[in-house]
């Protein structure tokens, strides 16, 4: 049987087998600190269920060739209401509304942090690094997001 192929040149036969279903993604901005800091990298399973409290990569809805990291925190009509750990930053649902479905492209599992900089190499700054560089990405309680309880999952609280 002849493999399909999508515009990419992605076997799609092999994706629906979960093979090409993992990836990493790059933090590069501040909406998701305290939990994720600039730098960190995520891995993600693509096509992955989205329940509430789940950090996610989804396509900006005004840009579309932009991915951005979010916290799902709801299902709305039209699709996810998503925001930034950040109450600072505003670059989410509460700037462009409910994300549909078919952007959401991935959901994160797991953080690792980048290694200290070169000036901060002591043994203790490594074992710190270490010890916290490998982190499961859970949802953030509601307070201290600053949000109703309403809006979170009651199963998913840390982080």
């Amino acid at each position: 049987m002849q493999e399909q192929v999508d515009e990419r040149g992605t076997e799609l036969d092999r994706e629906r087998r979960g093979l090409l279903r993992i990836g990493l993604a790059e933090v590069y901005n501040p909406s998701m600190v305290p939990t994720l800091n600039p730098g960190d990298q995520l891995v993600v399973q693509y096509g992955a269920a989205v329940r509430p409290g789940d950090v996610v990569v989804l396509r900006h809805p005004f840009r579309q060739d932009l991915l951005i990291v979010k916290r799902a925190v709801e299902r709305r009509d039209g699709g996810w209401w998503v925001m930034g750990d950040n109450p600072l930053v505003e670059n989410d649902s509460r700037e462009f509304g409910a994300v549909p479905d078919e952007f959401v492209v991935a959901r994160a599992w797991v953080r690792l942090r980048r290694p200290p900089e070169a000036g901060q190499r002591s043994p203790g700054a490594l074992l710190s690094w270490l010890l916290s560089a490998l982190r499961p990405v859970r949802a953030l309680s509601p307070a201290a997001a600053g949000l109703p309880g309403s809006w979170f999952s009651r199963r998913l609280r840390a982080r």
